[in-house]
């Protein structure tokens, strides 16, 4: 869980960084973002599989609770819906007042 908080932190707190020093150079911005998806997932994503992006774990673990595939193993909802649902968020959350209130951007 802490972790996956804190890959989400890096994550968005170095976007909103990027964003605020673009301006209005938006191929600019892609660029930084495009680099930071890469960085981030390729410095801190190997711990839990780069799950910052829920549509990555949290649909496909919805998909297979719903198919009817015989013989079904459990689909560990309590690591599911803990790290790759509730962690980002946490995340998220402390990056946004990190970089309003520490930084003083946005």
């Amino acid at each position: 869980f802490f972790c996956e908080a804190i890959c989400t932190f890096v994550f968005i707190s170095a976007i909103l960084a990027a964003a605020s020093r673009a301006g209005e150079n938006v191929l600019m911005l892609a660029i930084c973002v495009g680099l930071i998806v890469w960085a981030v997932g390729m410095g801190m994503g190997g711990i839990t599989g780069f799950a910052m992006n829920q549509a990555r774990d949290l649909g496909p673990r919805m998909a297979y609770q719903v198919l009817p595939i015989a013989h079904k193993a459990d689909n560990n909802w309590k690591y599911g819906l803990l790290v790759p649902g509730i962690a980002p968020f946490v995340g998220a959350s402390l990056a946004a007042l990190f970089v309003h209130g520490f930084l003083g951007m946005f």
